[in-house]
Protein backbone atom coordinates (compact mmCIF):
# COMPACT_ATOMS: atom_id res chain seq x y z
CA UNK A 1 0.00 0.00 0.00
CA UNK A 2 1.47 3.71 -0.58
CA UNK A 3 0.32 7.32 0.56
CA UNK A 4 -0.43 9.59 -2.02
CA UNK A 5 2.87 11.26 -1.86
CA UNK A 6 4.23 7.71 -3.39
CA UNK A 7 6.21 6.81 -0.09
CA UNK A 8 5.46 3.52 0.58
CA UNK A 9 3.46 3.24 4.47
CA UNK A 10 5.51 1.87 7.46
CA UNK A 11 3.45 -0.06 9.57
CA UNK A 12 5.19 -2.50 12.57
CA UNK A 13 8.60 -2.21 13.45
CA UNK A 14 9.41 -0.20 10.28
CA UNK A 15 7.15 2.54 11.92
CA UNK A 16 8.15 2.24 15.41
CA UNK A 17 11.79 2.45 14.67
CA UNK A 18 11.13 5.67 12.64
CA UNK A 19 8.78 7.40 15.34
CA UNK A 20 11.85 6.44 18.03
CA UNK A 21 14.68 7.62 15.96
CA UNK A 22 12.79 10.63 15.38
CA UNK A 23 12.25 11.22 18.82
CA UNK A 24 15.91 10.43 19.84
CA UNK A 25 16.99 13.13 17.08
CA UNK A 26 14.98 15.21 18.57
CA UNK A 27 15.74 14.87 22.04
CA UNK A 28 19.58 15.19 20.86
CA UNK A 29 18.73 18.63 19.46
CA UNK A 30 15.83 20.16 21.57
CA UNK A 31 16.43 17.95 24.74
CA UNK A 32 13.02 16.91 26.64
CA UNK A 33 11.97 20.74 27.19
CA UNK A 34 11.55 20.57 23.17
CA UNK A 35 10.49 17.28 22.77
CA UNK A 36 6.69 17.36 21.23
CA UNK A 37 4.60 14.97 19.43
CA UNK A 38 4.30 16.82 16.68
CA UNK A 39 8.31 17.44 15.78
CA UNK A 40 8.65 13.88 16.05
CA UNK A 41 5.51 12.83 13.87
CA UNK A 42 6.84 15.59 11.40
CA UNK A 43 10.21 13.93 11.15
CA UNK A 44 9.37 10.33 11.19
CA UNK A 45 6.86 11.12 8.44
CA UNK A 46 4.28 9.86 10.11
CA UNK A 47 1.14 11.52 12.09
CA UNK A 48 0.63 11.84 15.67
CA UNK A 49 -1.78 9.39 16.32
CA UNK A 50 0.56 6.81 15.14
CA UNK A 51 2.82 7.61 17.73
CA UNK A 52 -0.34 7.69 21.23
CA UNK A 53 -0.83 4.33 19.29
CA UNK A 54 2.34 3.19 20.75
CA UNK A 55 3.41 5.55 24.08
CA UNK A 56 0.64 7.28 25.33
CA UNK A 57 2.52 10.73 26.28
CA UNK A 58 5.34 12.37 25.79
CA UNK A 59 7.27 11.58 29.04
CA UNK A 60 6.70 7.73 27.81
CA UNK A 61 8.24 8.49 23.90
CA UNK A 62 11.15 10.55 25.83
CA UNK A 63 12.00 7.34 27.90
CA UNK A 64 11.77 4.99 24.81
CA UNK A 65 14.24 7.58 22.96
CA UNK A 66 16.42 8.11 25.21
CA UNK A 67 17.44 4.03 25.90
CA UNK A 68 18.54 4.12 21.94
CA UNK A 69 20.94 6.97 22.80
CA UNK A 70 22.11 5.41 26.08
CA UNK A 71 25.31 3.52 25.65
CA UNK A 72 27.56 1.18 27.66
CA UNK A 73 31.01 2.44 28.98
CA UNK A 74 33.85 -0.50 29.41
CA UNK A 75 35.77 -0.26 32.30
CA UNK A 76 38.95 1.62 32.35
CA UNK A 77 42.41 -0.80 33.72
CA UNK A 78 44.85 1.88 35.47
CA UNK A 79 46.29 -1.18 37.40
CA UNK A 80 44.71 -0.15 40.09
CA UNK A 81 41.64 0.37 42.05
CA UNK A 82 41.89 3.75 42.91
CA UNK A 83 42.60 4.87 39.80
CA UNK A 84 39.78 2.78 38.07
CA UNK A 85 37.28 4.04 40.26
CA UNK A 86 38.17 7.57 39.86
CA UNK A 87 38.37 7.52 36.29
CA UNK A 88 34.63 6.14 35.84
CA UNK A 89 33.24 8.78 38.45
CA UNK A 90 34.99 11.46 36.40
CA UNK A 91 33.45 9.51 32.94
CA UNK A 92 30.07 9.14 34.44
CA UNK A 93 31.03 13.17 36.03
CA UNK A 94 31.27 14.42 32.29
CA UNK A 95 28.62 12.38 31.36
CA UNK A 96 25.85 13.92 33.61
CA UNK A 97 27.27 17.02 32.44
CA UNK A 98 26.93 16.75 28.92
CA UNK A 99 23.60 17.39 27.45
CA UNK A 100 22.56 13.61 26.90
CA UNK A 101 23.31 13.80 30.91
CA UNK A 102 20.66 16.55 31.21
CA UNK A 103 18.25 14.98 29.00
CA UNK A 104 18.45 11.92 31.80
CA UNK A 105 18.04 14.42 34.64
CA UNK A 106 14.95 15.92 32.37
CA UNK A 107 13.11 12.85 32.27
CA UNK A 108 14.02 11.72 36.13
CA UNK A 109 12.50 14.68 37.14
CA UNK A 110 9.46 14.84 34.79
CA UNK A 111 8.93 10.85 35.73
CA UNK A 112 8.37 12.09 38.87
CA UNK A 113 6.16 9.58 40.82
CA UNK A 114 5.64 7.36 37.57
CA UNK A 115 7.14 4.23 38.95
CA UNK A 116 7.12 2.25 35.72
CA UNK A 117 8.50 5.03 33.50
CA UNK A 118 11.55 5.57 36.33
CA UNK A 119 12.15 1.93 36.52
CA UNK A 120 12.51 1.45 32.57
CA UNK A 121 15.08 4.55 33.23
CA UNK A 122 16.65 3.26 36.09
CA UNK A 123 16.83 -0.51 34.46
CA UNK A 124 18.73 0.87 31.55
CA UNK A 125 20.97 3.18 34.03
CA UNK A 126 21.51 0.64 36.29
CA UNK A 127 22.54 -2.23 34.49
CA UNK A 128 24.62 -0.20 32.19
CA UNK A 129 26.18 1.16 35.93
CA UNK A 130 26.87 -1.49 37.15
CA UNK A 131 29.06 -3.98 34.92
CA UNK A 132 31.98 -1.74 34.72
CA UNK A 133 32.11 -1.09 38.45
CA UNK A 134 31.77 -5.14 38.79
CA UNK A 135 34.51 -5.64 36.41
CA UNK A 136 37.15 -3.25 38.46
CA UNK A 137 36.09 -4.45 41.12
CA UNK A 138 36.60 -8.29 39.89
CA UNK A 139 40.03 -7.29 39.26
CA UNK A 140 40.60 -5.61 42.38
CA UNK A 141 39.23 -8.89 44.68
CA UNK A 142 41.61 -10.87 41.95
CA UNK A 143 44.61 -8.26 43.16
CA UNK A 144 43.85 -8.61 47.13
CA UNK A 145 42.67 -4.48 46.81
CA UNK A 146 39.24 -5.21 47.73
CA UNK A 147 37.18 -7.88 49.71
CA UNK A 148 35.35 -10.69 47.82
CA UNK A 149 32.08 -9.35 49.76
CA UNK A 150 32.07 -6.10 47.80
CA UNK A 151 31.28 -8.00 44.67
CA UNK A 152 27.62 -7.03 44.77
CA UNK A 153 25.62 -4.36 42.90
CA UNK A 154 24.18 -2.26 45.82
CA UNK A 155 28.34 -1.81 46.98
CA UNK A 156 29.82 -1.79 43.42
CA UNK A 157 27.43 0.97 42.45
CA UNK A 158 27.80 2.92 45.48
CA UNK A 159 30.15 5.92 44.56
CA UNK A 160 28.35 6.36 41.43
CA UNK A 161 24.77 6.61 43.50
CA UNK A 162 26.65 9.26 45.34
CA UNK A 163 27.36 11.27 42.11
CA UNK A 164 24.18 10.86 41.05
CA UNK A 165 22.98 12.41 44.02
CA UNK A 166 25.38 15.60 43.49
CA UNK A 167 23.04 15.87 40.52
CA UNK A 168 19.61 14.84 40.88
CA UNK A 169 18.87 16.05 44.75
CA UNK A 170 21.57 18.73 44.93
CA UNK A 171 21.25 20.48 41.05
CA UNK A 172 24.86 20.72 40.59
CA UNK A 173 25.66 21.03 36.71
CA UNK A 174 28.57 19.25 37.24
CA UNK A 175 30.63 18.03 40.19
CA UNK A 176 33.87 19.16 41.54
CA UNK A 177 36.81 16.72 40.65
CA UNK A 178 37.66 16.89 44.61
CA UNK A 179 34.34 15.61 45.47
CA UNK A 180 34.89 12.71 43.48
CA UNK A 181 38.17 12.48 45.38
CA UNK A 182 36.16 12.48 48.59
CA UNK A 183 33.44 9.89 47.81
CA UNK A 184 36.78 7.53 46.28
CA UNK A 185 38.53 8.03 49.64
CA UNK A 186 36.47 8.26 52.30
CA UNK A 187 33.34 6.33 51.26
CA UNK A 188 34.42 3.39 48.51
CA UNK A 189 37.60 2.52 49.09
CA UNK A 190 37.18 1.98 52.75
CA UNK A 191 34.01 0.01 51.96
CA UNK A 192 35.35 -2.31 49.70
CA UNK A 193 38.28 -2.77 51.49
CA UNK A 194 36.56 -3.78 54.60
CA UNK A 195 36.98 -7.43 55.50
CA UNK A 196 34.02 -10.32 56.74
CA UNK A 197 34.16 -9.51 61.09
CA UNK A 198 36.01 -6.41 60.79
Amino acid sequence: MTEASGRTRRRGAALEEAILGAAADELTASGYAGLTMDKVAARAGTNKNAIYRRWPNRLALGVAAYKRLATTVSPPDTGELRGDVLELLRRANRYWSSPLGAILRDLIAAAGGAAELLAQLQEQSDDAMAAPWLAVLERAVARGEAAPEALRPRVATVAIVLLRNEFVVRGAPSAPDDVLVEIVDQVFLPLVRRRQGA
